[in-house]
Order: structure tokens, then sequence, then C-alpha cells
């Protein structure tokens, strides 16, 4: 009768799903708080400019949302913590977390992360996408970075940008010839072979000096960002295409020892909020430049003009000079052209094919 007893008992909790009560061991701890990170993004331009200064914020907004509040991203403008072409040096000796900026800003230091950004008559956009995502250009990008402590990300790409802002026609080589003008980057070293002055200026700076005279030239992105400046009340003539930035990548520069003290969630959360602000800088900026660019001619009288042919012509030679002597000075610069033209030759052969044939079929 004892062993049914018992059998009847084990029986019962079994079949109501009664447990014994825990001891005071196997009684629940409470949950130990998450530990919670602020980081300092500061940025080469000024605070929340359109398009190039709303991606760092929107990065800011889908980190803290995505980790719930455990990493916060303060963003800063141009100046308000580190001035427009320090952010390198910022994220690289731990004064910030995180940098957005461009590339070919920092040739000066490392010329190979002028391929990052942007080089004349170079891969666009997409094309870029391609390369730093699927084809090793990242990983290049990483090897350049690395004896500085900084991880690179992809921060949005502005798509081809406009040829710049001029207060004479250029009807030839000779009209660029003592020319002062605020271009970057190999566009700058291009402009200087054929005569010009290439000028080194943050963006918050260039409506003045194109309107007291201090440069007589400037690019900076297109139609929704040169709208936004008013360079269209400095200069008359609006150039096109950018034959000197075909897709300007935009970056996101991380402390290494920040970013690999984070626990992995948050480091996945960093990455993927990059990638999502890539996409939607290209996404915008197609958009908007579609209304500033009508703006800037119907309602602001701006003269648009097309490249001539032959000045075209003599940059992409000059640049091919400017390249092959480049690239001849640094090793490191040599192995990511040789990549990067390789893919850049592939992507041309398919494009012809498929992109460039499907534009001369609908137009």
């Amino acid at each position: 009768m004892r062993r049914i007893a018992l059998s009847l008992l084990a029986l019962a909790f079994t079949l109501t799903g009664c447990q014994p009560a825990p001891t005071q061991t196997e009684q629940a701890q409470p949950e130990q708080p998450q530990q919670q990170y602020q980081w300092k993004l500061v940025t080469s331009w000024p605070k929340n400019f359109p398009g190039l200064g709303m991606a760092p914020e929107r990065f800011a907004e889908k980190v803290n949302a995505m980790s719930g509040g455990r990493l916060t991203v303060t963003v800063y403008g141009a100046g308000d913590l580190v001035p427009a072409f320090e952010v390198f040096d910022a994220v690289s000796q731990g004064t910030a977390e995180m940098g957005h900026s461009a590339a070919y800003y920092w040739k000066g230091k490392t010329p190979a992360a002028q391929f990052f950004a942007s080089i004349p008559f170079g891969m666009n956009a997409q094309e870029m996408n391609g390369w730093l995502n699927y084809g090793g250009g990242m990983a290049l990008w990483r090897e350049v970075y690395a004896p500085f402590g900084i991880i690179p990300l992809v921060g949005g790409n502005t798509g081809v940008q406009m040829g710049g802002w001029f207060n004479k026609e250029i009807n030839s080589i000779d009209d660029l010839k003592g020319l002062k003008m605020r271009l970057p980057g190999l566009g700058g070293e291009v402009l200087s072979r054929v005569g010009g002055v290439p000028v080194a200026l943050p963006g918050r700076e260039l409506f003045t000096a194109l309107q007291t005279g201090a440069i007589d030239a400037t690019e900076w992105v297109g139609p929704y960002n040169d709208l936004a400046f008013g360079l269209h009340k400095a200069a008359k003539f609006y150039y096109y295409p950018g034959w000197h930035e075909p897709g300007t990548t935009l970056e996101f520069l991380v402390n290494k020892a920040a970013f690999e003290g984070l626990p992995d969630d948050l480091q996945a959360i960093v990455e993927t909020a990059a990638q999502a602000v890539n996409q939607d800088m290209l996404d915008e900026y197609t958009s908007r430049n579609i209304a500033a660019l009508d703006a800037l001619v119907n309602e602001h009288g701006v003269e648009l003009r097309r490249w001539p042919d032959e000045v075209i012509e003599v940059l992409r030679d000059t640049n091919a000079e400017v390249m092959a002597e480049e690239v001849a000075k640094d090793p490191m610069m040599r192995k990511v052209y040789d990549h990067y033209r390789a893919y850049q030759e592939g992507v041309w052969r398919y494009h012809s094919l498929s992109e460039e044939a499907y534009n001369d079929i609908r137009q």
C-alpha cells in the first residue's frame, strides 16, 4: 500500500505540472543591469547639414533604437569638438570614438585612402558599393587604416557630383589656368597639372570664399547641398558632370579599441546601422537633387553648362599621367590602385551590356 501511495503522489505531480517549492539557493536572482556605452561622433560637416550632415544623425538614431539605449552616440558638427579636417586624428587618438567624413581628406597621412572616397573618372556609387561590399575593397580599406587604429565603415554616397560653380564660362583648357578652385583629392592634382590652383576648404567656408573672390570657383556636392549653401548667389555658371567625383563614398571612422570593447551584439548594430545609412544617403540625394536643380535653374536663373569635350579629353589624359606618377610613389597606393582598376574594368564590361545599354534604349 505504501508503494502504491507513493506512485499515485508522483503521478499527481506529473499531471498537474506541480513542482516542489524551490530551495533558497534556487530562487531567481535579480537581473543585473546591462552596461551602457556613450560615444562621441565628430564630423567634417556643419551640424544637421542636409545629406552629409544628416547621415551621422540618422546613424545615431538607429544605433540608439536598436540597442535599446545601451549604446548612445552624440554627434558633433565640424568645429564643435574638432575642426573639419581633424576628424581622422580625433578618432585615431581616441578623442572621439567615431567620425564621419570623406577618405580623400587623409591623402597626406596615407595616399591610398583616396580610392575609398572617389577618384577622377573612377567608379560610380553602384560600382563602389559592389567593390567595397563584395569585391574585396573593404578588406583593403581596413588594411590601409589599420596602422592608425581605425576601422572604416561605409557611410553614404552622393552619387555623381556636379562639376562646380564658376564666375566665367569654361570654353577651353586655357580657361582653367590660374583659376583658384576648391577641389579636393586627386582632382585637385589634375587641376594643378593643367595650370589651375587647387584650394582646400571645408564646406562652411565656401560661400564666403567664392563671394569675396578668395577663390574663383568651387565644387561642393550637387544641387541639393549647393542650393542649401546658397552657392548660386556667388557664382553664375554651373558645370556638369563631376569628372573628379563620379560616386563619392562617405565613411564612418571607428576607433578600433572602442569598437572591440563593445559586446558582439552592439558591434553588429554599429555595422548594420552604417550599412543602412550608406543606402539611405544615396536614395535621398537621388530624390532631392531633382527638385533642387529645378529650383536653381528655373527660380534662380543659374546657367547650366556641360563641360566641353576638349576640356574633358585633356583632363582625362592628365588624370592618367597623375595617377601613374602617384601610384609609383607608394606601395600601398599601387596595391589598392591595381585592385580598384581590375574591378572597375570588369564592372565596366558588364555595365556596357546592362546599365549603359538600357539607358541608350530607353532614351
